[in-house]
This record gives structure tokens, C-alpha cells and sequence, in this order.
């Protein structure tokens, strides 16, 4: 490939991240599935979520990336949580501590890479400052996936005052998806991707408790990517990045997601396992095989908080197991249309060296989804 030169428009640092563009649904892209009043994972009462999007420089020095921030507990209070290695190519810290106790305290922050080390010092300090359980943050939970291809990564650009950003910012409102937070320098199935979220509302006879997924998608190929069912990476095989030094034939499809699970549904932590598990279902759904060098991890938690108790024994409400299957099919809902909400909703980035990668063409889209009978013509 030839090497050309880009002149982009520099952008700055949003500390800000505002909800503008389109969701998958408003293209007329049908879901199953009941979602939540924002189709977000702050439906689930008590989760927070916030960003610090960084788009700064061009060439060499071309940063685009940030940090996201989930907050299942604006007091940090242990909730029941459990994590899935699907494929273990990636770094999610904090979690051999859930494993081994079936609970964390938050937050949950997702970046880049090479920039967890800062934002797990970042967590700590953070939780300093804020008079927080000094012990419920000393093992913080840092997800991460690469961004080297549209963000100078080696640059370190991710500092402690970023990750204080999106926590102090986070809230339980309309979340911003595609190029924002941890996920403004991804791209996934050879689009350009980032952070996506959604939720299912259960019905009354399962108690009517909403499940949440928010993802940082950075994985895939073109060849294998489906929107409800429809095999739109084979009917759209053009607009694939342009890259200044080519990705060898395995690349682009080894890249990595996170996958953050949040629900008002009392789970204990081996439901929350179980739960965490159907998440690659989800995925399947768009196409995802988990490849070789794709770190697939996921994390699940209850919003069910374990309040402190002097007694040497407490009771802790859980949701009967001939109840859970409506929480597996939500988290599998969920998580395909956040994925699909991540690329729909991001837009075409040209970063380090020129590299570009494109936005998925919504008219082209509906096109083929009106080609397959699977538009919603009402959008």
C-alpha cells in the first residue's frame, strides 16, 4: 500500500463526551427483545457511567483514545459480581479477586492497552481523595483493548487527571456511544466501533428486572459481521482501513472486547458466572469466533448491594434458577444490539500515520436489511 499523507482537523481533548448520532434502532435495524427507558445499562438503577475522550495531534503524535467508566454503586459498596476469560488475549485486572470472592466494589474503567497501568494508579488515588473504602479499591478493575492503529499508544497519552474526569462526570443519563471514552481509537469487523450499550427489561413474572451491557468493541472480521442475521460484511466488502504499514491477513480480526454486565436482578456470583458465559452468545450473534489473539472478557455484576453488618451471618434475597433463562436471552439481546450501537454509532477516524479507519454507511445498511426483509420500515 502506498503511503499517503492526511491533513485532519484537530479536535483537542473533549472532556465532555455529548449523546448525538444515531442508534442501530433508529435505522430501522429490529431487535428482540424489550429494552429499558434509555436502552442503556444505566436503565439499571444505581449505574453510573462516564468518559474522557481524548483526539488530539496528528501523524506520530496522534492521540486517539480516552477512558470509560462504569460504576455499578456510587458509594462503592461490594455488589455480587463474576468474570468469564472467553479467550484470554487481553488484560482485565482485579479479577482473580472476584473470583475468589464473588464480589467487587467498583469502579470499572476501560482504556487502551498500554495505558491500564496509569489508570489503575489513577482508581486508587481517585479513591483516596474521595474519602472512598480505601480497601474496596486497592485491587481496581481495569479492562482494556488495542487501539495502536488509530492511536499513538506508545505515546502514553491516558493521564490520572482523564481517569478522574470520567468518574467525577459519570451519571446515570444517556450514555455516548462510538468514538467516545475508551473506545474512540476501535474499531471492530473492519468498521470503525468503540463503546455501545443497551438493555432488556424482564417481564413482571420474572420480576421485571432490567439486564445492562455496555461493550468496548475492538475485534472481527468484515467476512463474518451480521446485523439481525443479515450477512451485511459480505454485501458491504469495500470501505475496509487504510492503513499506512497493512495489518498481516489475521489482523484485523484479532483485536479484543469487553464486555461489562450490570443488572437489579438479585444473582448470586455462580449466577452472574452463568450469566457472564451467555455474553460470547451475544457476540456470536455478530459474527465474532473469538480468534486466536482476541482477549474475549467478560465481567458480570448485581447491583444487589451487600450492606455492611456487624452479624457473623446475613440473608441475601436470590432470583429462583427457573427464572434466570429470561436474564440469559436479555444478556444475549443486549449484547448483540450493543455491538451493533458501537459501530452504527461511531464515525469515520483518521489517526496515527494517516491510518483511517471508516464508519459503517448507515444508507447502505438499511439497504441491504431491506434487501434481506429484515428493515424495520417504520424508522
Amino acid at each position: 500500500m502506498m503511503r499517503w499523507l492526511v491533513v485532519v482537523l484537530v479536535l483537542g481533548a473533549s472532556q465532555v463526551s455529548p449523546v448525538t448520532g444515531q442508534r442501530a434502532r433508529d435505522l430501522g435495524v429490529p431487535f428482540d427483545g424489550i429494552p429499558g427507558a434509555l436502552n442503556t445499562i444505566t436503565d439499571v438503577p444505581g449505574v453510573l457511567v462516564g468518559h474522557r475522550t481524548l483526539i488530539q495531534g496528528v501523524g506520530d503524535e496522534a492521540a486517539r483514545t480516552g477512558v470509560t467508566a462504569v460504576i455499578p454503586s456510587s458509594d462503592l459498596r461490594p455488589v455480587f459480581a463474576a468474570v468469564k476469560r472467553h479467550n484470554g488475549d487481553g488484560e482485565l485486572t482485579g479479577s482473580h479477586f472476584i473470583e475468589e470472592k464473588g464480589y467487587f466494589y467498583g469502579p470499572v474503567l476501560l482504556t487502551n492497552t498500554i495505558s491500564v497501568g496509569t489508570v489503575h494508579e489513577a482508581v486508587l488515588r481517585w479513591s483516596q481523595s474521595d474519602s472512598l473504602d480505601s480497601y474496596g479499591c486497592c485491587l481496581p478493575v481495569v479492562g482494556e483493548t488495542w487501539d495502536g492503529g488509530l492511536n499513538d499508544i506508545f505515546g502514553f497519552h491516558v493521564r490520572p487527571e482523564h481517569v478522574y474526569d470520567a468518574l467525577n462526570t459519570a451519571s446515570a443519563g444517556p450514555v455516548a456511544e462510538g468514538n467516545v471514552g475508551g473506545g474512540t481509537g476501535m474499531f471492530a469487523h473492519g468498521f470503525k466501533a468503540g463503546i455501545g450499550t443497551s438493555s432488556r427489561v424482564l417481564s413482571e413474572a420474572a420480576g421485571g428486572y432490567v439486564v445492562g451491557v455496555l461493550v468496548q468493541a475492538n475485534y472481527g472480521n468484515r467476512e463474518e459481521f451480521r446485523v439481525a442475521g443479515v450477512p451485511v460484511g459480505r454485501e458491504i466488502a469495500d470501505l475496509l482501513p487504510d492503513l499506512s504499514e497493512p495489518l498481516g491477513a489475521g489482523d484485523l480480526e484479532d483485536g479484543s472486547v469487553i464486555v461489562v454486565v450490570g443488572t437489579d436482578a438479585p444473582l448470586l456470583p455462580i449466577q452472574l458466572e452463568r450469566v457472564a458465559e451467555r455474553i460470547a452468545m451475544g457476540l456470536a450473534r455478530t459474527g465474532s469466533f473469538s480468534s486466536t489473539y482476541s482477549g474475549d472478557i467478560f465481567l458480570a455484576f448485581s447491583t444487589q448491594i451487600l450492606a455492611p453488618s456487624d452479624e457473623p451471618s446475613r440473608t441475601v434475597d436470590t432470583l429462583l434458577d427457573g427464572l434466570i433463562d429470561e436474564v440469559f436471552l436479555a444478556t444475549i439481546q443486549a449484547t448483540e444490539e450493543a455491538v451493533i450501537n458501537a459501530i452504527v454509532a461511531a464515525e469515520t477516524m483518521t489517526g496515527f500515520r494517516g491510518n483511517t479507519v471508516y464508519a459503517l454507511p448507515h444508507d447502505r445498511l438499511r439497504a441491504v436489511l431491506r434487501r434481506y426483509g429484515r428493515l424495520d420500515e417504520g424508522r
